[in-house]
């Protein structure tokens, strides 16, 4: 059964449970949230003590109204802050996709004088000329003469190579 394609009623049979155990899944975490959301409030929210009389009533509904103003303040502010977070995301994805549209063409060899590249990059007004030949250094070659001197050089190398050698043998 190696090379066999699985047949579409068994593709559907194993979806359909998939689908089945996801549905179980999701049933089982939102049980688990009530349950917590039960939990939180029977700690943090205490069945109110309504014995006693007109004032200690009317006292216990101002507190209440205080801490409904403050949860309040806390709701709005805290939405505020997603709302700019969201925004802020918002604007990221913009320019992700932006920098991601966009690419780089390929550069061309383009062969150009200094005097044209200075002159697009300053414009036409500055009129700026770099001729680089007027700057380079005048260089003369020396000719070497070759004579019947030349000829003679040599020999007379060899006795004043011959004179030092004495000088330093003597001392």
């Amino acid at each position: 059964q190696r090379g066999k394609k699985m047949t579409s009623s068994r593709r559907h049979h194993l979806k359909s449970l998939m689908l089945q155990i996801a549905a179980n899944w999701l049933a089982e975490e939102a049980k688990q949230i009530e349950e917590a959301k039960e939990a939180y409030m029977a700690e943090h929210c205490p069945a109110p003590d309504l014995s006693g009389d007109q004032n200690a009533l009317m006292e216990f509904c101002k507190k209440l109204h205080q801490a409904l103003d403050k949860i309040d303040d806390d709701r709005y502010d805290t939405e505020a802050k997603v709302a700019k977070a969201d925004k802020e995301i918002e604007e990221l994805k913009m320019r992700v996709t932006e920098l991601a549209g966009v690419k780089k063409p390929a550069l061309k060899k383009v062969r150009m004088s200094a005097d044209t590249m200075l002159q697009a990059l300053l414009g036409s007004k500055h009129k700026v000329t770099m001729d680089l030949r007027s700057n380079l250094k005048q260089v003369k070659k020396e000719v070497k003469e070759e004579s019947a001197e030349a000829v003679g050089d040599w020999r007379k190398n060899i006795e004043d190579k011959a004179d030092r050698k004495k000088m330093f043998e003597t001392s």
